[in-house]
């Protein structure tokens, strides 16, 4: 028997090769595109980790374990009942009109005037928050703003009160200031200290405003060992000055805490100092028999870094619910046409904007919520640091 002999004949189209390198090669160079365009968009059109949270937030758990069977069988062993595939009509509906058949907000909000001024996100709830009363911030009557206007005082503030110290505070920033109060809307005030004057919006007044509660939580921070500064210049007055009107008021105080930056490398948190529209059964709360002035955090949603500024707001809220729970109202997250979205917070990592109790709210109950949110501040800023120091050291 004769062996068989099989001759193999590899052929090589070079043609063919020359196309797959040029194929891999726009295939690359289409890559290296769409990810220079993503990179160079606007922040608030990147993708990032929110940017996926916030596409997923209103997908069903359900819809997403069903996801997860799929790709594993397993699950389906102790899958729920109720697991069925998310429904893509309603998701390619609601991302085609932005109308949330959960949050019945959706339907109305660009067609009622006034009605954006709850177009704001709840990323951390306080004790009695929602939707139907989160932070307020409408603008005064023009005539509340001049200063010819201000109303009598009805009574003089009472001398700032600290808590008792026994002993001078263990630690200390040795001299150097560490924080950094202004205030935007400079003339927002409380009724309890004007006289004749009722309508929330007019809650207005050129020395007795939001500033004292400023001085209230420097000396109560200092008393915590926590060097403080304090800048008490009329941004309105500021924008009379310029004629500007009053929605450029985080523009005209962006050159306040620009220039504080600037002269004064020490410092590290910046506060925005507010008060709010809402009256006084949603800004006031007791704790220990005594009324204080709640307080409610806000979050410019539209910079790059604004989740460090949210992390900074929701450290403090929770430990503002474990030394004085019901204080704080929560971590508002604002955005869009109808409002400011930097808050100026896009200037540090370490930004705030407080909004100190209502209209209705006392001296004394601001009094006793600046000392209790340099409490809670102190805590923070001693742990923060000890932090540091030790991360300096390994």
């Amino acid at each position: 028997m004769k062996g068989t002999q099989s001759n193999y004949i590899l052929s090589i189209n070079l043609s063919t090769i020359i196309k797959g390198m040029m194929l891999l090669t726009i295939s690359l160079l289409s890559l290296f595109a769409v990810v220079g365009l993503l990179t160079s968009l606007a922040y608030n059109y990147r993708i990032s980790s929110h940017s996926v949270n916030e596409a997923t937030e209103h997908v069903k758990g359900e819809a997403l374990y069903y996801l997860y069977t799929l790709e594993n069988r397993m699950f389906m062993t102790y899958a729920p009942e109720n697991v069925k595939p998310p429904l893509l009509s309603e998701l390619a509906f609601r991302y085609a009109t932005n109308v949330r058949f959960q949050d019945p907000r959706s339907f109305l909000g660009r067609e009622l005037p006034g009605f954006s001024i709850y177009d704001g996100q709840i990323l951390v709830a306080g004790e009695g928050t929602n939707y139907t009363n989160m932070p307020i911030e409408s603008e005064p009557p023009a005539g509340a703003l001049q200063q010819s206007n201000d109303a009598p005082v009805a009574e003089n503030p009472k001398e700032i009160k600290k808590d008792p110290q026994s002993s001078p505070p263990t630690m200390t920033t040795n001299g150097k200031e560490r924080v950094f109060m202004y205030f935007t809307h400079t003339r927002e005030s409380y009724l309890p200290l004007l006289q004749g004057v009722s309508s929330p919006d007019s809650a207005q007044h050129s020395s007795l405003n939001v500033t004292k509660v400023g001085e209230m939580v420097k000396v109560a921070l200092e008393h915590k060992g926590i060097g403080a500064a304090i800048d008490k210049t009329d941004v309105i007055a500021k924008l009379e000055q310029s004629g500007r009107g009053y929605g450029q008021a985080y523009q005209q105080a962006r050159e306040i805490v620009a220039s504080a930056q600037a002269n004064n490398r020490d410092l590290q948190y910046f506060i925005d100092i507010h008060r709010d529209s809402q009256r006084k059964q949603v800004t006031t709360t007791t704790i220990n028999e005594e009324s204080y002035a709640k307080l409610a955090f806000v979050v410019g949603g539209e910079h790059a870094n604004y989740e460090s500024n949210v992390k900074l707001a929701t450290q403090l809220h929770h430990l503002l619910e474990k030394k004085y729970k019901g204080l704080s109202r929560g971590v508002i997250l604002k955005r869009g046409k109808k409002t400011n979205g930097k808050f100026n917070q896009d200037l540090s990592n370490n930004a705030l904007l407080v909004e100190f109790g209502g209209v209705d709210n006392t001296y004394e109950e601001l009094n006793r919520t600046a000392n209790a949110f340099a409490d809670v501040f102190a805590d923070y800023y001693w742990q923060a640091e000890a932090v540091q120091a030790k991360g300096s050291t390994d």
